[in-house]
Order: structure tokens, then C-alpha cells, then sequence
């Protein structure tokens, strides 16, 4: 199903990921849609769906200059989707396309109509002279925020003469995460720091209820009186010893989550952009200074 609706296409496809949801019902799935959104402004409309990093000139604060009518209620709003869906809705605020609103969640970023009748699952793009992914730059300001929240219960590999700090989702099972630790020195030889958040790819509970290993493996390395020494040895293939302590790392695999992390390695960098998979110490050192040289 697709319309166009003055200058806005939207093109909808169907809807995914519904085991995020505990309680949606088929009526609501009647009026909720999926897919991109996009906003045209001009008529050369550029094939660039693969574009995943905010646009370095150009910041959503700056473009978004729509405002949510007067009689907009945000707390009802909240209230709606929190018991048709069941997420738990961080923040409400106006998009850069007319009538929609931005949802920041728990379970990530999503767009409603102002009057809460449309959902949408998706990515906002702004064509004009250049394409401008307004989802990606939201949630790289979110990374942003969930970075400093966690600064203090990192596991951290500074670098001599750092001149960049790259922020990590690992875990020990992972091959390319033990590809990327093994290769620690080179990537602090070229100036980049490496602090690691905790991201049990296998989750944090399994099917029975209780935590699964892959937690209590993570867990028992951010208790250790040596995390940094504990997690070199886990990685290179050595037993954990069980520890229990009050460690966030529930709520860093919820943050990895909300911001789009769907595997390991996933390297954010300090504005924001993130970047899925392994980079060679090489490779990512010039990612790191093109995008410090753009702004």
C-alpha cells in the first residue's frame, strides 16, 4: 500500500518484529504500517536506502522546525501506546514530516500520527540536496546520552596517545570480537581508545526464565577485581569464574537494543554513528578521522 499526500511519499510495507509487542491485536494492525518515510523536496529523488550515519553538516535540531499542534496531548498519547503495545515511551517530540511524531522507546525509534491513530515502524529520510536520515541522527544523539550514562561501568583500553574514543557492544562468544581484542595494542597504538559495554548475545534470560550463560559469563567479568584482565582471558578462550555483584549489564543489553545493536561487534563512535561489525585497526582509524575531518 502506498499514497502520496502533498509533498510527502510514504511507502509502507508490512509490518515486522511484532514479538516486540505483548499486545497488539489484529484491529490494530488494520491501521498501523511499516516501512520508510520520506520527505521530498525537490525532483531528483536519490536511490540511498543503504544510508545508516546521520548527515555530518546538517543536524536534526536544525532542520526539524515543526511544531505538534496546540492541542496535542503527548501524556495520552503515551498512555495509548503504552497499553495497546506495551512499550514504555521515553520521550514524544514533532518530526521533521508534518503530523508525525517521534517516539524514543524502549524498544527503540518509532513514529506515530499526532492524533495516535497510525504507527509506523521505519526510518524517516529527508531528500533535498543531499539525503538526510532524520532516524539515524535521533538515535545517535541517543547513543550519545546512553554512552555518558554508562561511562563509569565500561571496560576500558586507553590509548597512550589517544586521539579517539570508540564505544564497543562485545561479548566473549563472539569470533569477531575476539578477532577485534586480539588486536588491542594496534588499535591503541593508533591512538583509539576501546571501552567495551556488555552485550550477551544470547540474551539475558533463556527460554526457561532464568539468566542465561552468556550473562552470567559477561556479569562474573565486570565483577572481577581485574575486569580488563578478566575479559582479555575470557577472550582468549579461558573458564569464567562465576561472580555476583550489582553490574548494569541488563540494562547495557537494553540500551544496545533501543539503539539498533543487533550483534557483535557494534562500534559507536563519540558523535553518535554506529558502525555493525569488525573494522581493522587500520580501516577504523580512517573512519575515525573522516568523520572528526566533516565535523
Amino acid at each position: 500500500m502506498s499514497w502520496i499526500d502533498d509533498d510527502y511519499l510514504v511507502i509502507s510495507s508490512t509490518f515486522r518484529k511484532l514479538l516486540m509487542f505483548k499486545k497488539i491485536s489484529l484491529a490494530f494492525l488494520a491501521v498501523c504500517v511499516t516501512g520508510l518515510v520520506f520527505a521530498v523536496e525537490g525532483p531528483n529523488i536519490a536511490d540511498n536506502t543503504s544510508v545508516i550515519t546521520p548527515t555530518n553538516n546538517v543536524s536534526a535540531n536544525s532542520v526539524i522546525k515543526n511544531k505538534a499542534p496546540e492541542n496535542f496531548d503527548a501524556t495520552a498519547l503515551k498512555n495509548k501506546l503504552a497499553s495497546m503495545l506495551g512499550l514504555e515511551i521515553e520521550r514524544v517530540r514533532p518530526s521533521a514530516m508534518p503530523g508525525l511524531v517521534e517516539l524514543i522507546t524502549n524498544q527503540g525509534l518509532f513514529y506515530a500520527s499526532v492524533d495516535g491513530k497510525f504507527f509506523i515502524q521505519g526510518k524517516l529520510y529527508g531528500l533535498g540536496a543531499q539525503v538526510t536520515n532524520f532516524s539515524e541522527e535521533s538515535l545517535a544523539q541517543v547513543r550519545v546520552d546512553g554512552m555518558d550514562k554508562f561511562s563509569d561501568a565500561m571496560i576500558v583500553y586507553p590509548a597512550k596517545n589517544e586521539k579517539h574514543i570508540v564505544t564497543v557492544f562485545t561479548d566473549i562468544t563472539c569470533g569477531y570480537c575476539r578477532k577485534m581484542h586480539e588486536q588491542m595494542d594496534d588499535y591503541n597504538d593508533k591512538g583509539i581508545t576501546i571501552r567495551y559495554l556488555a552485550y550477551p548475545r544470547s540474551g539475558v534470560k533463556d527460554r526457561s526464565g532464568q539468566y542465561s550463560q552468556g550473562f552470567k559469563d559477561l556479569r562474573s567479568i565486570w565483577c572481577h577485581e581485574s575486569p580488563v584482565e578478566a575479559l582479555t582471558k575470557a577472550k582468549m578462550g579461558s573458564n569464567v569464574a562465576q561472580r555476583i555483584c550489582d553490574k548494569p549489564i541488563e540494562d547495557e543489553f537494553n540500551f544496545g537494543r533501543q539503539v539498533g545493536v543487533s550483534g557483535t561487534p557494534a562500534i559507536i563512535f563519540e558523535n553518535g554513528m554506529m558502525l555493525p561489525g569488525y573494522k581493522e585497526p587500520e580501516a577504523l582509524l580512517t573512519l575515525l578521522e573522516q568523520v572528526k575531518t566533516s565535523g
